[in-house]
Parts: C-alpha cells; sequence; structure tokens
C-alpha cells in the first residue's frame, strides 16, 4: 500500500485543468513514490497530433499534486525511464512534513474553475502581475504580459485559429465527441460551462457552434483582463510538463487572490497562429498556452466534470 499522503495528493491533483477536460493522466501510487504516465487513449488527434497539449495538461496535474505536498520535503524526477516515454515524472517523500507550506495554493485547487465569462473593467494591480510572473518562473517557465496595443494580434490569431479549425470537418467531430460526453463519462465540457456569444476583447474558443451555450453573460467584455503568453526557451517534452507546471502555480495563484483565469490554447493549435504569437515573444521563445485572467463577474462559473479515482488512479 501506497504512502497515503501521495494517494491525497493525486486525489487533489483530479481537479487539475486539461485540454478540452479530456484529463489524459494515470497515477501510480507505490510505497514511497507516485508516478505520473501520459494517457495516449485521451489524446486529441486533430487539436493535439503531437500530444504537446497532452503532456501540458500533465504538468499542470504534476504541480497540482506536488502543491498538495506543500510543506512536505519531495523531490521530482522528470522522464526517469528513456524505454517508457509515457513515464514523465515521479515524485518521491523524502521526509516528514516541516511546515505548513503554502496552504493558499492548496486550499485553490478545489476552489479553481476555468472561468468562460468576461472579466470585469478593473484592471489587475501591477503587483498581481507581479505575482503571477514570478510563481511561473520559479516552476521553470516564463510569462509574457501581452502589452495593450499588442491585444490585437492575439485576437486576430484567435480568430484565425477559430476560422482554420471550423472549416476542418475532423475538427469539428473531435469537438462534438468532448461537448457531448455521457454524464457518467466525468470528462468533457458540458455545454452549460460555455457562454453564449458576445463580443469580447479576444475571442474565446467556439464550443458550440451549432447552438446550443448555456452560460449567460452580462455587460462585460474583458476590458480589464490581463493577456498572457506562458512560453519556454525550447520545445522539448519536458519543457512542455514545464509550461503544465507554471500554469498550474499562475492558476492556483490567481484563484487565491480571488481572480478568475482561463488558458486560452486554441491561438497555439495551429503552426501558423502559434507562430503569429511567437512574434510577440523575446527572441527565441516557444509559445505553449496563453491565458486570460481578470476579476471575474459575481456568482460561480459551473463545475465542469472529473473522472473518478479509481479510473484514474492505481495502488501499487
Amino acid at each position: 500500500m501506497g504512502d497515503t499522503r501521495l494517494r491525497e495528493a493525486a486525489e487533489l491533483a483530479i481537479y487539475a485543468p486539461s485540454i478540452f477536460n479530456t484529463q489524459p493522466w494515470q497515477w501510480t501510487v507505490r510505497a514511497d513514490t507516485l508516478e505520473l504516465r501520459a494517457d495516449r487513449t485521451r489524446q486529441l488527434p486533430v487539436v493535439d497530433p503531437d500530444r504537446r497539449l497532452l503532456t501540458l495538461s500533465c504538468g499542470v496535474a504534476l504541480h497540482h499534486a506536488v502543491t498538495a505536498l506543500s510543506g512536505t520535503p519531495y523531490e521530482v524526477e522528470f522522464m526517469p525511464a528513456a524505454a517508457e516515454p509515457d513515464l514523465l515524472a515521479v515524485v518521491r517523500i523524502t521526509g516528514e512534513r516541516q511546515t505548513a507550506g503554502d496552504a493558499a495554493s492548496r486550499d485553490a485547487i478545489r476552489k479553481r474553475r476555468t472561468d468562460r465569462r468576461p472579466f470585469l473593467r478593473a484592471p489587475i494591480d501591477q503587483d498581481l502581475v507581479a505575482i503571477l510572473t514570478s510563481v511561473c518562473e520559479r516552476q521553470g517557465a516564463l510569462l509574457h504580459v501581452v502589452r495593450w496595443d499588442h491585444v490585437d494580434v492575439l485576437a486576430l490569431a484567435a480568430v484565425r485559429a477559430g476560422a482554420l479549425q471550423l472549416s476542418n470537418p475532423d475538427y469539428r467531430a473531435e469537438l462534438a465527441d468532448w461537448t457531448h460526453r455521457p454524464p457518467w463519462s466525468g470528462d468533457g465540457i458540458p455545454l452549460e460551462t460555455v457562454p453564449k456569444a458576445v463580443p469580447r476583447r479576444v475571442p474565446v474558443r467556439e464550443f458550440a457552434p451549432l447552438g446550443g451555450a448555456g452560460l449567460t453573460t452580462g455587460p462585460d467584455n474583458d476590458w480589464g483582463a490581463l493577456y498572457a503568453i506562458l512560453y519556454t526557451a525550447t520545445d522539448t517534452v519536458h519543457a512542455w510538463l514545464t509550461a503544465g507546471m507554471s500554469l498550474s502555480a499562475l492558476l492556483l495563484a490567481a484563484t487565491a487572490r480571488g481572480l478568475g483565469s482561463a488558458p486560452i490554447s486554441d491561438v497555439t493549435e495551429a503552426a501558423t497562429t502559434r507562430e503569429q504569437l511567437r512574434r510577440l515573444l523575446p527572441a527565441g521563445g516557444f509559445p505553449q498556452i496563453a491565458v486570460r485572467v481578470g476579476y471575474p463577474p459575481v456568482g460561480e462559473p459551473p463545475w465542469t466534470p472529473r473522472r473518478l479515482p479509481s479510473e484514474v488512479i492505481t495502488d501499487a
């Protein structure tokens, strides 16, 4: 039977966001280690043919798990077995709990929700922006805050991404598969979590192109939202994992401070739009995912489903 602290960490990691809420991970709890594997059966072959966003999603889950262990000494070994490429990381506890750790981020794991509603006009204080940038960098990726006069570049990339994807019948079929899941599946994006179309500073992915979006929106349009691009110096599997861990750190820090957040992956899914974003970055940077952060409207956004622990965690 594995260490109960590792089992609890894997259970909290279930709350991590993922591309199309596919939850493409499997955990194995051993006597003294927690193993994270990519679940290739949950890959999106049209949206994510190289498994970059699948790996990034696993990085988000990994950071959720180690955040659950905050205050307890641990070490992480990335991709420890060349013969087993799906084994992305091994977490090992190296001692007894010493401090309370980052309780705010740990508590934010259960509170965080992807908020697709438009955010308020109030801008984010620069001190908060500095905190979000710092927590990303501590995990190994970098955060580029999109300048006000460059937001239109991000907006045009989003428009182009939507046009390219919706013109592809294979993409539309894949989108339908993950927005019309059976109630017992515990995954996918229910249409009640999708906002009805309204003008936005940067268009959001159209999850309901045939109608059926169930989330009403108010008068806001993201005017005060912060847009940022998470990027890395290389474009390797390890870099994708790092980007996922940095994204998780940002999302949890935002939640702990009363901010809403929503990852924006569509602008990085096509080579053409990803290259558009790359031109906004310092030379040599590889955009991995964008994110929108802001003050949310009143009320909580709907919760997206999660798979059962028995489906994603094995006790070895």
